[in-house]
């Protein structure tokens, strides 16, 4: 026993040397807060998806801006039709040309062309819409953007509860370690003194041992919210982080409305996306009508490299419509048309289980306004029982059984206490972000 409570010592001392060697860091809720906005990986990716949906909407600026090409090509033939065509462009046809021997039969002909072409679009229905789907899809993505900060937020407070939480713990811990350090040295006295057996002063060493565990527990646990914090704020430095105020109860003005809201913002982005997919559709569906296309180009043409002697132009206009190709396009419409359907089951199952969230949320945090005030009071009448416990037993007359039951009792009630207290301030933290619009 003594050797597996010297190693249990050792082991607890190089644990605490290792805490103290890392750097603690005072830190607020609200610079907390501040470094989430700033750095959070999380948010920055939501940002780039924005960037992304943003990007596709100004792509569809293709439906009203022109295309507009520049080439310059060479060519070198003795092909009889590009031979007289290319003498043709660069306008150096002469009566011999005309020849049937030289036409048959040209000489090595040389061309260069400069081309700059120009495609307007005039009308394309499905490009209407799909510009249209593409801007459903960036303001939805803007919305979501706005939900993930709000997200962030609530698991900020979270974690720094769970900070908060830690540290009371620890301190607890801490407290019930020095009560059961105190007995035990009662107990020795006692057990000198002739008034304890043995047994008892050995039920005090393991409840010491006991404490001393579940002190190193709540290191660790210090430590885990430590890192969490860090990881949200994307701090890679080692430093553990320390609340500058402590758990206490927080109390909201909240006015919980009976039914979920469609105007929270994550709500109104899957409307949003649902309204995208029902135009994508709608795009599909114009596929099966004409486009008219505007185009012209002009040209310049020379035997020389980068000359242009010879010149002309074409312009034009293309009314175009596939009739049949194949089923594909029939398929696509049915495919989008299903998606459509799809975003609106989606639509309707994300608010219904919005609103299961709601009402739960709810329950919890009546059943935690309740626990509060249940928890509270237990806690004080196991510390006073602990005190009429710890008076008698100095007089040598408890049990050391029943002390280190009081003893443990406090000690749970506490724990059990401030545990109630970060579920009370968890659940309206939750309302808040569930309620909010």
């Amino acid at each position: 026993m003594k050797n597996n409570l010297k190693i249990t010592t050792l082991l607890f001392l190089g644990l605490v040397s290792l805490i103290n060697a890392q750097e603690i860091i005072h830190i607020s809720k609200a610079e907390v807060l501040v470094r989430v906005y700033q750095e959070n990986q999380s948010l920055k990716i939501s940002k780039e998806d924005y960037n992304e949906a943003r990007a596709d909407f100004r792509q569809t600026n293709a439906i009203f801006l022109p295309n507009i090409a520049v080439s310059h090509t060479g060519i070198s033939t003795t092909n009889p039709l590009m031979a007289f065509g290319s003498k043709l462009n660069q306008s150096i046809l002469t009566a011999a040309d005309f020849n049937p021997d030289l036409l048959n039969n040209p000489d090595q002909t040389q061309n260069f062309a400069t081309r700059i072409e120009v495609k307007q679009p005039l009308i394309n229905m499905d490009g209407f819409y799909q510009r249209k789907a593409a801007k459903n899809k960036m303001d939805a993505m803007t919305l979501q953007t706005e939900r993930t900060n709000d997200y962030l937020m609530f698991e900020v407070d979270k974690a720094y509860m769970q900070l908060q939480l830690a540290y009371k713990a620890l301190e607890v811990i801490e407290k019930a370690l020095q009560a059961a350090e105190s007995n035990k040295s009662l107990a020795d006295n006692s057990f000198k003194q002739g008034y304890l057996q043995r047994a008892d002063v050995l039920a005090v060493e393991v409840r010491v041992t006991e404490v001393k565990n579940q002190l190193q527990i709540a290191k660790s646990n210090v430590e885990n919210a430590s890192n969490y914090l860090s990881f949200l704020m994307n701090d890679s430095s080692n430093a553990l982080l320390h609340p500058s105020d402590s758990l206490s109860i927080n109390h909201f003005d909240l006015v919980v409305a009976t039914q979920i809201s469609t105007e929270r913002s994550d709500i109104k982005a899957m409307q949003l996306a649902s309204n995208a997919y029902e135009t994508m559709s709608k795009a599909d569906r114009m596929t099966f009508l004409p486009t008219l296309n505007a185009f012209g180009s002009y040209e310049l043409y020379d035997d020389q490299v980068f000359q242009g002697d010879a010149s002309g132009y074409l312009f034009g206009a293309q009314l175009s419509w596939t009739l049949l190709d194949g089923t594909k396009r029939f398929g696509k419409a049915q495919k989008s048309r299903a998606a459509f359907e799809k975003s609106k089951l989606q639509y309707e199952q994300y608010v219904s289980q919005s609103q299961l969230e709601l009402n739960k949320a709810k329950r919890l945090f009546i059943d935690a306004e309740n626990k509060l005030k249940l928890s509270k009071l237990a806690m004080e009448q196991s510390q006073e029982s602990l005190r009429i416990r710890t008076n008698r037993f100095e007089e040598g007359l408890e049990k050391t059984s029943d002390l280190l039951m009081a003893e443990t009792q406090f000690a749970q009630k506490q724990l059990e206490y401030y545990q109630t207290i970060f579920e009370y301030n968890y659940a309206q933290a939750y309302l808040q972000f569930l309620t909010k619009a």
